[in-house]
């Protein structure tokens, strides 16, 4: 058994600024992740960046995989006409990194996911309950197939994420580091983010420097970054600032992340969030959603109210190590289960 993890490199690469792989993105940590702990685990794997459909058939001519996942959705149905006939022996997995809210953007998703099935080999993998639960139902419909069917074809695949813990010192300062990290997006909630930050910050006396990424504009954001921008721009005089911070490599944005006092990924959808994850094992405390899967409930607010997230603000600053520790615990027992999941799959074929 080989698997070959395959993904498609981002739109932007410039050869002059990125490195051969592409800069980083959460879907290429994911699957790095999860190539290292199957290979960690005695299973062999390996992992490419394609620029288009066409590189898929020379990629698995080189590593002859008996399993290709091809990581979010990018493959054009019809592709697989071709490459079942080439490759007859490889099972194609197609796995989702999204759930139904943020995948309802992706005009062409509910057509290809019903598209894809029609191909024997093709399983879709699912990196989240919930959505598992709406794709078997929508499938098992589209198909009449039975529930011994829909669970051989639709795979219950979550993320893995590497247990490198760290602790982080507190230092007293005018200032105060929060940050709200990840790709410009409308259900990534910035702004309610923001305005909780600047309470919080009001509340305590601190100037707010708040953190986030620029560069990565996607699915109609550009208002939200606007209006980011412009609010800062309002409050230039207070000593209040956004700071944005360009995509960088993991190795880069963990130092980043290790410089923050505070994370936020209050977001409105999530199926694992590897950001959350990166601040949670630097040391930082995290205040997020209910979203994301693995998080403690000491850090969680309500992504609709500035009040409840300027709370849970409160919660993480008088008690980050606490914070820290029992979501660096939680997310512990969520990747331990994760790997046996994966293990359990490919070693029960």
């Amino acid at each position: 058994m080989k698997i070959l993890f395959v993904l498609k490199r981002r739109p932007d690469f410039n050869p002059v600024q990125h490195s051969a792989k592409g800069l980083s993105t959460g879907l290429f940590n994911s699957a790095s992740f999860m190539d290292h702990m199957l290979n960690i685990a005695g299973i062999e794997s390996a992992m490419e960046v394609a620029i288009d459909n066409n590189c898929i058939d020379r990629m698995v001519r080189q590593h002859r995989p008996t399993h290709v996942i091809l990581e979010a959705l990018w493959v054009i149905p019809t592709k697989f006409a071709v490459l079942t006939k080439l490759h007859p022996s490889v099972t194609w997995i197609v796995r989702l990194h999204s759930e139904m809210p943020f995948l309802s953007g992706e005009g062409m998703a509910m057509n290809w996911i019903g598209d894809y099935l029609t191909y024997k080999q093709i399983h879709i993998g699912v990196n989240a309950p919930r959505m598992l639960s709406e794709t078997k139902e929508f499938v098992k419909t589209v198909y009449t197939w039975s529930d011994e069917q829909v669970n051989e074809r639709v795979v219950y695949m979550p993320n893995f994420y590497p247990k490198e813990y760290h602790t982080k010192y507190f230092a007293e300062k005018p200032w105060v580091d929060i940050s709200c990290f990840g790709a410009i997006r409308p259900l990534k909630n910035h702004m309610v983010q923001a305005m909780a930050a600047l309470k919080f910050a009001n509340m305590t006396g601190k100037k707010l420097r708040f953190h986030i990424n620029s560069g990565r504009i996607e699915m109609k954001g550009d208002p939200h970054i606007n209006n980011l921008r412009n609010m800062f721009e309002h409050l230039a005089g207070t000593g209040h600032e956004l700071i944005s911070h360009e995509w960088t490599p993991r190795e880069g944005f963990l130092k980043i992340c290790a410089q923050m006092d505070i994370g936020m990924q209050c977001n409105f959808s999530e199926t694992f969030n590897i950001v959350g994850a990166d601040l949670v094992c630097q040391g930082v405390p995290l205040v997020g959603s209910k979203e994301i899967p693995w998080i403690d409930p000491i850090s969680n607010a309500d992504p609709t109210s500035s009040d409840d997230i300027t709370r849970a603000l409160f919660s993480a600053w008088t008690a980050p190590h606490i914070n820290v520790q029992l979501n660096q615990q939680s997310l512990d027992k969520y990747t331990t289960k994760t790997r046996t999941i994966w293990l359990d799959y490919f070693r029960g074929l």
